[in-house]
């Protein structure tokens, strides 16, 4: 009877110990710009799934309660991707446009672009224009290559060249392949624009 009642007060003595090791071992939400990173490197379902789906709840009390852009993003392809989540296209398309009409840059370039090739929607390129030059404004390179390309290709008006070649012209990249794709479009943007127009394009941004 010793030994048990010993055992019995060991153990209410380490349960406070116990407890603290298991809130450690708890995976902890992202913050904003931990969850930007991840959007912007397309790396944020892996980091979901990676997380074992522990954190579902709380992602989507941020992105419908608290309604946070980033959150909304990550909420949104949740549902459209079924990650961990049972597949909702529309209420995912919906938290994707929420994000968007938040000024979120990586959700108006995502809604944009699935506009374009129309995913989860039907293309349309009137649609996708407005957001992607929304999100090029607000310096998603992304965005400002697709916008660039589509003007190339004869989409859109002639009245977005100067601004689209500017963006780019000023775009840093770190990428090899975008640095590469910046270029080909501004040679292209360029053989359609007078010289003039160009030069002035090209000067430093105030």
């Amino acid at each position: 009877m010793k030994k048990t009642y010993f055992v019995g007060i060991f153990a209410l003595l380490l349960a406070p110990f116990m407890v603290s090791s298991q809130e450690l071992e708890a995976i902890q939400l992202y913050s904003q710009d931990e969850l930007l990173s991840l959007i912007r490197t397309n790396s944020h379902l892996q980091r979901v799934r990676k997380d074992d789906c522990q954190l579902v709840k709380d992602i989507e009390a941020r992105a419908d309660i608290m309604q946070l852009p980033a959150y909304q993003y990550l909420y949104g392809d949740m549902l459209a991707y079924a990650v961990c989540v049972p597949r909702n296209v529309e209420r995912g398309w919906d938290l994707m446009l929420q994000s968007a009409a938040q000024g979120l840059p990586e959700g108006l370039e995502q809604v944009g672009r699935y506009y374009h090739i129309g995913r989860f929607v039907q293309p349309d390129i009137d649609k996708a224009i407005i957001y992607l030059r929304e999100a090029s404004a607000l310096g998603n390179l992304n965005a400002q290559l697709r916008l660039g390309k589509l003007l190339v290709s004869g989409q859109g008006s002639p009245v977005d060249f100067e601004q689209s070649y500017r963006w780019l012209h000023h775009a840093v990249t770190a990428n090899p392949q975008q640095h590469k794709q910046i270029q080909q479009t501004l040679a292209d943007l360029a053989r359609k624009m007078p010289e003039a127009v160009v030069a002035r394009a090209k000067r430093p941004i105030k």
